[in-house]
């Protein structure tokens, strides 16, 4: 294991290294300044056609799932742990001004992932069973053409190798690791947790192939009822402990902003680089809303509608809804119950779940804390595995074929009940690396394809002036 983590941890450091966030952010600052910002012009008929159709019925043909759905499903695979104990490893390692970099990464991430969903939805093909597929695979092969099909196999592979990191093995363990704290909450002299991680494995196995065995259609119909559940929950608790330290605000606000650039004065010297802050942020950003990755494209390229800018408002309202909203709630909890109750964040030790929990239990009591943490989690974790089940299937159909499909689901179970016991911080630092290698030919491709961004873009609304 020391030998798997040195290696990774050196790969780690390139991959993720000053160009990979230059290239991220520049690819974004690229994508914005050739669409005139579209994500901000735009913002308003974004959430009107995406939070504004919340409730209204539509209805897909076989092989499609509804808008919705393929936003909730590409929420699923976005709105994690990643948004929870992400985040709170953030702060305490970066400091309250990872939170700044955060916003940024995500403001720049809206029309990353615009552009994203709309060349998938443009480039997307029926595959044998008359399932829509879609991603940066085929807007690789469709739109750069069938020379450049090597760069999307290069994407498939990393991104079917993250899918048993970053939507499996990271999000089982945290389920495991939140429930053992309730149980421990409950009775602090409980010493079954291994016991407890057995039998989760085994659940979550189950209930995790009975969805992704049901096909597109059923994991869409689980994903539109789970989604919206999960996000008021984690959302309202958080939002209690802010508003009851609200008189903190000020302070909190102004430790995000002076330790964007002057982190250790904030950290009192414990956080003391502002480009750990800034790659802190970034990192983290990247990893909760997925800008940029190229998973979320899949998703949506399911959808039965036919206007591929119209599917690409969603992502600026997913981005705009996992990092503005839930990521910048987890952060303020933490900050906001360090100062209102003086919490202790610890910083320059990486933080984890309990912090979290600790946070809202000066609210909610210390078991109440511990309790929403780990409903959140469950939630939070069970939708992204689902997510990146279907997007892990998506890459390995893509390189072998649908016969591919079952043995790869059947890894990817197997998968889950090995999370349940693995070491978390290797499987974070995994996911990391594979991350960034799976978006580097997505953001080559999303650069390449620029123009055609450009010109969706262009002809959707002179038809909507019309």
């Amino acid at each position: 294991m020391e030998l798997i983590a040195s290696i990774n941890s050196a790969i780690n450091g390139v991959v993720w290294g000053v160009p990979m966030l230059v290239l991220l952010v520049g690819g974004g600052i690229l994508l914005t300044v050739r669409t005139f910002g579209v994500q901000f012009r735009k913002f308003g008929y974004a959430m009107r056609n995406t939070l504004g159709k919340v409730f209204s019925k539509s209805e897909a043909k076989e092989g499609e799932i509804t808008p919705f759905q393929a936003m909730s499903t590409a929420l699923a695979g976005t709105v994690g742990t990643g948004n929870i104990a992400g985040i709170t490893t953030a702060v305490t390692l970066g400091g309250a001004g990872t939170i700044f970099w955060l916003w940024i990464t995500a403001l720049i991430g809206m029309c990353t992932k615009y552009s994203e969903v709309l060349l998938a939805v443009k480039f997307r093909e029926r595959n044998e069973v008359g399932d829509w597929v879609g991603g940066p695979m085929y807007y690789i092969k469709n739109g750069l053409g069938k020379n450049w099909k090597w760069l999307g196999a290069i994407f498939c592979i990393f991104a079917a190798l993250a899918a048993f990191g970053i939507g499996n093995a990271v999000q089982v363990g945290n389920i495991t690791d939140s429930i053992n704290t309730v149980i421990l909450s409950f009775n602090p002299a409980f010493e079954g947790q291994k016991t407890v991680n057995v039998v989760l494995g085994i659940v979550l196995m189950v209930l995790t192939g009975i969805v992704i065995f049901g096909g597109i259609k059923r994991l869409g119909a689980v994903a539109e009822k789970l989604v919206p559940i999960m996000a008021v929950i984690y959302i309202v608790a958080c939002l209690a402990v802010v508003i009851y330290y609200a008189g903190t605000l000020p302070s909190v606000f102004h430790d995000i902003f002076v330790g964007a650039f002057t982190p250790a004065g904030v950290t009192g010297g414990a956080v003391g680089s502002m480009i750990l802050v800034i790659t802190w942020g970034v990192k983290r950003g990247v990893f909760s809303n997925e800008a940029g990755l190229g998973s979320a494209p899949m998703a949506h390229a399911a959808t039965s509608e036919t206007d591929c800018v119209k599917q690409g408002l969603y992502g600026i309202f997913e981005v705009f809804m996992d990092t503005i909203v839930i990521c910048s709630l987890s952060g303020l909890t933490i900050l906001c119950a360090a100062k209102g109750a003086g919490l202790d964040l610890n910083y320059g030790v990486e933080g984890t779940t309990s912090l979290n929990a600790a946070a809202l239990g000066t609210v909610f009591t210390q078991k109440g804390g511990a309790l929403i943490i780990a409903v959140g989690l469950i939630l939070f974790a069970f939708t992204t595995i689902l997510g990146w089940a279907l997007y892990g299937t998506r890459c390995c159909e893509f390189l072998f074929g649908p016969k591919s499909i079952k043995p790869y689901q059947i890894i990817f179970l197997i998968v889950i009940f090995v999370g349940a016991t693995m070491d978390l911080s290797l499987a974070w630092n995994i996911a990391d690396t594979l991350n960034g290698l799976m978006a580097l030919p997505n953001l080559i491709a999303l650069v390449a394809l620029s123009g055609v961004v450009v010109k969706e873009t262009k002809r959707h609304f002179s038809e909507v002036k019309k």
